[in-house]
């Protein structure tokens, strides 16, 4: 595996991987790498010739109240575990290569930005969006692949990829891939090591009832407002303290009150202790 950290450098690698029109997938990360990340890059390597990953921790995603000087940067660990996985090319870039001097640009996308945690941290859907597209223009990658536990992260990036027209790749191409959760059902993240183990503990009560209210829902069971009534209150009875708790129409994100023959999904974000978790779960008719 190279690992580059200058646009020339990048340039040059890139030009190699696609020497014979080989395909090229990326794997945009902030690093602190752990299993759903590499399930990104298993599933990226069954889809491409190449798989290029990047590494940049993006300040202009953290509001100032935020955890950027405390999240973790462990780029020669990550890096082992991306060649390990077979990644033919790191993308390493600092804040001065992404953000030169004087730069002035940022893109916001209105809609399925708004809400949830765009109301809960302004601003953080634009640096994503910034950073994102600055990646696939970097990168022209034929495809790219996305957590889908970061659900309304997933659905910025293809509005993004759709209103500006961008073929590299194009929004059919930027793949969600479901959440990969620990043994305890509990969404792997890289802030769970927030945690301490009185705080692990309680946390996996987060997709259990997440899951027996998607499928009360679905069921017919509990009306929309109940099952988020009842989530809340066992969430607070386990020490969380809510963000939000939303039941949305999958493509558009807006709120519910009750299903249609739309996709649905219930999402969460909740505080236990510092760390901020967010989950969510599609909502399956019959289920």
């Amino acid at each position: 595996m190279q690992t580059v950290n200058t646009l020339r450098m990048l340039r040059t690698a890139l030009a190699q991987l696609r020497d014979g029109n080989a395909t090229i997938a990326l794997v945009p990360t902030m690093g602190a790498l752990h299993e759903g990340h590499l399930t990104l890059v298993r599933r990226a390597r069954a889809e491409a010739d190449h798989v290029v990953a990047s590494i940049f921790v993006n300040p202009k995603q953290f509001g100032p109240s935020e955890d950027l000087d405390a999240y973790p940067r462990q780029l020669a660990e990550d890096a082992a575990m991306l060649e390990a996985e077979g990644v033919a090319l790191l993308w390493a870039p600092d804040a001065g290569t992404m953000y030169p001097p004087g730069f002035a640009t940022s893109i916001a996308v209105a809609g399925v930005s708004e809400g949830l945690c765009g109301a809960a941290r302004p601003g953080h859907f634009d640096g994503v969006a910034t950073v994102v597209c600055k990646l696939f223009n970097q990168v022209a990658p034929d495809m790219a692949f996305f957590g889908e536990k970061d659900f309304q992260q997933l659905a910025v990036i293809r509005a993004m990829a759709r209103d500006l027209d961008l073929t590299a790749p194009h929004v059919d191409a930027i793949i969600g891939v479901p959440t990969v959760r620990e043994a305890d059902g509990l969404a792997m993240s890289s802030r769970n090591r927030y945690l301490t183990p009185e705080q692990r503990a309680a946390a996996a009560i987060l997709p259990e009832v997440l899951a027996t209210a998607a499928q009360t829902i679905a069921a017919g069971h509990q009306p929309v407002w109940l099952a988020k009534s009842v989530v809340e209150d066992e969430l607070e009875l386990a020490g969380f303290r809510i963000d939000y708790i939303e039941v949305v129409d999958s493509g558009t994100l807006a709120p519910i009150g009750a299903l249609s023959d739309r996709p649905a999904r219930i999402l969460v974000a909740a505080r236990i202790g510092t760390t901020r978790l967010i989950d969510n779960m599609a909502i399956e008719r019959g289920t």
